[in-house]
């Protein structure tokens, strides 16, 4: 009978953060696309609330990318203290 390695929980969240912020990256790229065609656009605080839950760093190069919400303070500002936030707290986990 074959073993079936299981997944430790690094690879779990590294999957979940690397698909985060590859969806993070498109949203923004889609509620862009919504600004030019005057369409119904995603709301802030869900574009911010999937920065919060990982996908900063898509956030910050849909932001890039796309030209979008960079002018908007609490994404110029918000956007780059969640990474920081973020950054810490995965250090803090990984060196203790």
């Amino acid at each position: 009978m074959e073993q079936f390695e299981v997944m430790s929980l690094q690879h779990i969240v590294l999957i979940y953060l690397a698909v985060n912020n590859v969806v993070t990256f498109f949203i923004y790229g889609v509620d862009k696309w919504k600004a030019k065609k005057s369409k119904w656009r995603i709301r802030e605080a869900a574009l911010l609330g999937l920065a919060v839950l990982g996908g900063s760093i898509g956030a910050w190069l849909g932001m890039k990318v796309w030209h979008h919400k960079t002018q908007h303070k609490k994404f110029k500002y918000g956007v780059p203290a969640i990474i920081i936030v973020q950054l810490v707290l995965i250090a803090y986990f990984l060196y203790r």
